[in-house]
């Protein structure tokens, strides 16, 4: 009975075969909501690397015939590292306008000392904004927005194979979508900012009409209250806006990936 030998040949084309898809997949999980990021353990997100590799692999093509221990492999390997980082950023802009307009709500009704560790961002923000980030990650995972970005994964070595570098046009629409923070967090928060606003403007009515009023013992308790009713009141115009912005995501995806 002869015994089982591999050639070189046949361990670096293995080799290859996991190492670069599996590249592609830690840098989206590097930085992606829900799945990835900071409030995941770093445990958590090379084993579902793997695990995510080992089931894509069987559905992709051939890779390059490259040595795994050569300048061209280490070149392939970044390369697949900064696709996935970026597809992983396209979707972290989205959950960015949902904390803008948290902020920005916040601010408005005075909750702007309120801060709150956030570990997806490595920083303090409101407790506004950290509301409205769990409410987004619980209507991504309810929308099956996890699955939808995991079979944009699986096309992307379709659409951009291996080896095969990005478009011109590529970094100009990661640049472009970062507007979306700003349009984003302008459209979640647009209702509740309107509330606030006629508040303001009664309030400095009322001051005008009644110097003698004390603004900030009054004013302060009406505006915050104003603010949690609005914030109650928009909570379904929050799923709409938010459910757009996860499409406009995808797509901008798909078109990324299509340059």
């Amino acid at each position: 009975m002869s015994a089982l030998t591999l050639t070189a040949e046949q361990i670096n084309g293995w080799v290859g075969l996991v190492l670069w898809p599996m590249f592609r997949v830690a840098g989206l999980l590097s930085i992606l909501p829900a799945l990835g990021g900071g409030e995941v353990p770093v445990r958590v997100r090379i084993a579902l690397s793997f695990l995510i590799t080992f089931l894509i692999v069987p559905s992709l093509a051939a890779m390059p015939e490259v040595d795994p221990l050569s300048a061209d492999s280490i070149f392939i390997s970044m390369q697949q590292l900064i696709i996935g980082v970026a597809m992983g950023l396209l979707v972290l802009f989205a959950f960015n306008a949902v904390t803008l307009a948290g902020e920005s709500i916040a601010i408005t009704m005075g909750l702007g000392f309120a801060l709150m560790n956030d570990p997806q961002n490595g920083a303090q923000v409101p407790t506004v904004s950290q509301f409205y980030l769990m409410l987004a990650t619980l209507l991504f995972l309810a929308f099956d927005g996890h699955h939808a970005i995991l079979q944009l994964l699986n096309a992307s070595f379709i659409l951009l194979p291996v080896g095969q570098s990005l478009g011109a046009d590529s970094l100009w629409i990661l640049v472009r979508w970062g507007q979306v923070i700003f349009s984003g967090a302008l459209a979640i928060a647009l209702p509740a900012l309107a509330a606030m606003l006629t508040v303001n403007i009664i309030m400095g009515v009322i001051t005008r009409a009644a110097p003698q009023l004390n603004l900030f013992s009054v004013g302060f308790p009406i505006t915050m209250t104003v603010g949690f009713a609005a914030i109650m009141f928009t909570l379904p115009t929050f799923q709409f806006s938010f459910e757009n912005l996860l499409s406009m995501t995808q797509a901008t995806i798909a078109e990324f990936l299509g340059s």
